[in-house]
């Protein structure tokens, strides 16, 4: 347990010199815990798809159930597939068109309003990628603008992030229903989200559920089976889990984007000439992905490096066998994309950047073993966002590549740390220069 909350990515890599498959023990506050790596893609498979029923959602999830309650980041058994059907619509791939001129022009309006100054401007880009992503996830979940809101809702999204990584690595966790500092301002925070996420689902209510973004969608879904909608309640942990982890894993992913583009100046170059010819200074839309695909090779490429969930946790409910192994029940299992990933007897120059390798016309050969590559998680739980998430990185890292550049402030390190996801462990400063 020290060596993981010391540097958990060095565990997991360190591992690797025992194989692709192996086991160690955690003491923990009930006692010691049974727990087993896999990152073969084969395993990975079986523990997500092929036998997924046997394999509940354990570890970091049970500590964010507090925030997320019954959402489907958290939720299990009849409950999330009752969610699942209720959800689902929303994230269509015909209704992700409605949402793209969004997305583009939220973009376009927020930078203009923070990086107009035609002097290059010094930025930490951690911080105005998750503004952006949370502008952009007000209007396109809400049709709002969450201005008059986003300290606030930036202050409580990370309060929560402290609050659930302290958690996640601690063998000994406090009730939260204790009065320590931490848990009080957790409990704030989470009111204070509560304040604003109820306001928001009732003005949709007084709205009849009518529009087209996603809060609209989920007031007016009704189960096919028994004709109910969502409560009040269920409304609000599907909204809080997209706020909550919507935004940050998209507003993380872009913030890598922009750090390994600022190393690779080739790469950059390759994105601002296709970016220049495909929009010609016009935003970016929806029929505007297809000649975007070096874009969005890109994005691929930065979760494949750093993807933001980089730990996947599950509990065997019976005793089964992976590959001649015998895994008890009661078991955990890890997953982790990020070493997955980065196996150098899967990819070619692992820890390189090269997006190239997501080319649709000549892919690289990892790319034909599914679950290779699986930043979104995979089988039927796999993350509902999936196709809202790539397209919505793909329309940002064209809108901003058309107007300006970002340059790593000499000096900086930049260092991944293992929260609840895989952010930077510190700020990420960087110059913005018009282009």
């Amino acid at each position: 347990m020290l060596a993981l909350r010391q540097d958990a990515l060095g565990f997991f890599e360190r591992g690797r010199m025992y194989g692709d498959f192996y086991s160690f023990e955690l003491l923990t506050q009930g006692g010691k815990m049974l727990c087993y790596a896999v990152s073969r893609p084969e395993h990975v498979r079986h523990v997500l798809k092929d036998n997924y029923s046997n394999y509940r959602k354990s570890g970091s999830y049970d500590r964010l159930a507090s925030a997320l309650g019954g959402g489907l980041l958290t939720s299990e058994g009849e409950h999330w597939r009752k969610q699942r059907r209720l959800v689902q619509p929303a994230f269509h791939k015909r209704r992700l068109g409605y949402l793209a001129d969004t997305i583009s022009s939220t973009a376009a309006e927020m930078l203009r309003r923070r990086w107009a100054e035609e002097a290059p401007k010094p930025v930490n880009v951690a911080s105005e990628m998750s503004a952006l992503t949370l502008s952009v996830l007000g209007r396109t979940l809400m049709s709002t603008d969450l201005g008059w809101a986003s300290d606030e809702v930036a202050w409580a999204v990370d309060v929560f992030f402290s609050h659930a990584s302290r958690r996640i690595k601690s063998p000994i966790v406090i009730p939260e229903s204790w009065p320590t500092p931490d848990n009080v301002r957790y409990r704030l925070a989470l009111r204070r989200l509560d304040d604003i996420v109820y306001s928001l689902i009732e003005e949709s209510r007084r709205k009849g559920g009518e529009g087209d973004d996603l809060l609209s969608l989920l007031v007016g879904a009704t189960d096919e089976d028994t004709g109910e909608g969502m409560s009040n309640r269920q409304l609000r942990d599907e909204v809080m889990t997209m706020l909550i982890a919507g935004h940050e894993t998209t507003a993380t992913a872009l913030t890598w984007c922009w750090y390994l583009l600022s190393c690779n100046a080739e790469s950059r170059n390759k994105l601002f000439r296709e970016v220049d010819e495909a929009l010609d200074g016009r935003l970016p839309g929806f029929e505007d992905l297809q000649s975007l695909r070096y874009t969005e090779m890109v994005f691929k490429e930065s979760l494949r490096l750093y993807p933001p969930a980089w730990m996947i946790a599950r509990r065997a409910i019976e005793d089964d066998e992976i590959d001649g192994y015998t895994i008890p029940a009661g078991a955990r299992i890890a997953l982790s994309p990020y070493i997955t990933h980065q196996d150098p007897a899967i990819w070619e120059n692992p820890e390189g950047f090269n997006p190239e390798r997501f080319d649709p016309e000549r892919p690289a050969e990892a790319l034909s073993k599914e679950f290779s590559w699986f930043p979104f998680g995979g089988g039927p739980r796999q993350c509902i966002g999936r196709n809202f998430a790539l397209m919505e990185g793909t329309l940002l890292l064209a809108t901003i590549a058309q107007s300006y550049r970002l340059d790593l402030a000499p000096g900086a390190r930049v260092e991944p740390e293992t929260s609840v996801t895989l952010r930077p462990r510190t700020e990420v400063p960087m110059m913005v220069h018009g282009r």
